[in-house]
């Protein structure tokens, strides 16, 4: 390549050797030197991870954590400084709880003007250094944190941090550069080699017959489960496992992606307390908190857990009350245990289990379906399960991802949509604000399918509004964003009334933290891109209104349905 290489090409040439397809950027003065190496590849024809320049550090690494759910690769996240990693980390946590991998990086001057080379500029003297170094900052709420502190080790330290973000449990790492190793001459190689793929594990022989003898024996097993559906062939696996074994399947509230086809006759919805008391086995698969309070447990099952990483360690306090744990690749784990297990189970106790699986599949399907008879009035409004039966209607002749950052009604959202296939549902996970950004990452990773945003008007205000749409339009990235609207933070109030039954804003109606009333239409934020946006108020007009947007999506323009909601 033409031109002097520096700390920039390192890390370009390090992006390039694990495999990521994109660097998202927040921009910041210290990475001109991977500009400058990205300018020098897109000149001599060199290929090079893709290069996104997006004006909020949340929508920076939220896309990142959208792409990284769906493609399960670390991309790469640079920031600026301190305080941009500090605007990026509450999505940095949240990738953390969502187990998405990828890269953060952001930099330090170490000389302050003092030394040799190029001057780094006044502003990291008087206002962006850190005491201890912005690395210290960010362990918190990454997986791994470090600084790269010379550029003949650069290269090595940002293919080794992908590497780790990778590795079980998958997570945000953090490197911190500082501007002068990016500025300073790197002799590196002239081919890059890729890195190898993460390998596989299964647990040992004994400890999976040791399950499999459970399986074959328990009369009324149960298998529940947060995010078996984030491992890729995760929910392929575990159809395979419970058809074999004929247990039925819990998503509990606690799940945040589609785990289970919700059609599937072994799928008995999310209430888990019915077999908290009957179950004689629990299979507990990719769970991080099934139960609670943690000190619940099951009167008389026994705990087998099926996870990679049982033991989360950025986790605070976590109880599975395991008797066994399967740590192996989930999928891989699943697949042995059907395997091990076809040709061993006794037909009748097949039977069995799947008669009583079929009894509580049908009590399911009749609330879901009295839920959506009752919705369907609209006598008192629009019901959020309306707007969920609305959507799933909408887009029964399509495969879309939906997005979801509500709160109150998530589990409605959840149960009503009825997702089936894989990488069909992802909750946003940590604090709000994110949803937007993550949306349109997975809308990046899903180009070729529609992507669907349902949001509470509460997350919606949190989010980076006009920096989410505007990278919506540079990037191409229709979103159909669909808002339940209460006008309140109904989880507030909610809280305050667990605590407070009695109290004083009972008797004066004075709810504070609440009202969100005076919020300006939120469907006009659409108006300075030239998407499309709707304001609806009763059922008859949601179906129409949700055509409208969805014909604009599929044109390329993002649209915003702003639905006000009953509860």
């Amino acid at each position: 390549m033409s031109g002097t290489r520096d700390g920039g090409e390192a890390i370009v040439s390090a992006f390039d050797a694990v495999g990521s397809d994109y660097i998202f950027s927040s921009p910041g003065s210290e990475w001109a030197p991977v500009w400058e190496a990205l300018a020098r590849r897109h000149a001599d024809g060199v290929p090079a991870p893709a290069y996104l320049d997006l004006t909020h550090e949340t929508v920076a690494v939220a896309m990142a954590t959208g792409y990284g759910l769906v493609k399960r690769r670390a991309q790469g996240v640079l920031l600026h400084a301190g305080p941009g990693l500090l605007q990026g980390s509450c999505a940095i946590h949240g990738a953390l709880l969502a187990g998405v991998p990828m890269v953060v990086a952001s930099s330090e001057s170490t000389t302050y003007g003092d030394g040799p080379g190029p001057d780094p500029g006044g502003q990291w003297y008087r206002n962006l250094s850190v005491v201890g170094g912005p690395h210290m900052m960010a362990a918190p709420f990454t997986k791994w944190s470090n600084q790269a502190a010379s550029v003949h080790t650069l290269y090595g330290m940002v293919t080794r941090t992908a590497e780790l973000a990778e590795r079980a449990p998958a997570g945000p790492t953090y490197l911190n550069v500082p501007l002068e190793v990016l500025l300073e001459a790197w002799e590196g190689p002239d081919e890059i080699t890729p890195t190898a793929p993460r390998g596989g594990t299964v647990s040992a022989p004994e400890d999976v017959e040791r399950v499999l003898a459970l399986l074959l024996s328990a009369e009324r097993p149960v298998i529940v489960t947060e995010t078996a559906g984030r491992e890729s062939d995760g929910m392929e696996a575990l159809v395979e496992l419970a058809e074999t074994f004929g247990i039925p399947v819990v998503e509990p509230g606690s799940a945040v992606c589609a785990n289970f086809p919700r059609t599937h006759p072994l799928h008995v919805g999310g209430d888990l307390e019915p077999y908290m008391a009957e179950a004689d086995l629990m299979l507990l698969v990719n769970c991080r908190a099934p139960f609670y309070p943690p000190s619940r447990r099951p009167d008389k099952a026994t705990v087998v857990v099926i996870d990679e990483v049982p033991q989360r360690p950025h986790v605070v306090y976590q109880v599975l009350h395991a008797s066994h744990y399967l740590e192996g690749g989930v999928a891989a784990t699943l697949r042995t245990l059907s395997a091990g297990g076809r040709d061993r189970i006794a037909a009748d106790l097949l039977d069995a289990r799947r008669e009583a699986a079929a009894t509580r599949r049908t009590a399911e399907v009749a609330s879901v379906t009295a839920a959506e008879e009752k919705a369907r009035d609209g006598a008192s409004g629009i019901d959020p399960v309306a707007v969920a039966v609305a959507l799933r209607e909408l887009t029964a002749d399509e495969d879309p991802a939906f997005v979801d950052e509500t709160i109150t009604h998530s589990r409605v959202v959840q149960r009503h949509l009825a997702r089936e296939t894989p990488d069909s549902y992802f909750y946003v996970q940590g604090g709000l604000g994110q949803g937007l950004a993550v949306a349109l990452g997975v809308k990046l990773a899903v180009r070729e399918r529609p992507v669907v945003l349902t949001i509470g008007d509460g997350a919606f205000l949190y989010n980076p509004i006009v920096q989410s749409l505007q990278a919506s339009a540079d990037v191409g990235l229709p979103l159909l964003i669909v808002v339940l609207n209460n006008r309140e933070y109904r989880s507030m109030k909610m809280n305050h009334l667990r605590f407070y039954p009695d109290g004083a804003a009972v008797g004066s109606g004075e709810f504070l933290g609440v009202d969100l009333s005076t919020q300006p239409e939120l469907s006009a934020f659409t108006a300075p891109f030239g998407m499309h946006g709707e304001a609806v108020e009763t059922l008859e007009d949601l179906g129409p209104a949700l055509e409208r947007a969805w014909k604009s999506v599929r044109e390329g323009v993002t649209a915003i349905v702003n639905v006000s909601v009953s509860r």
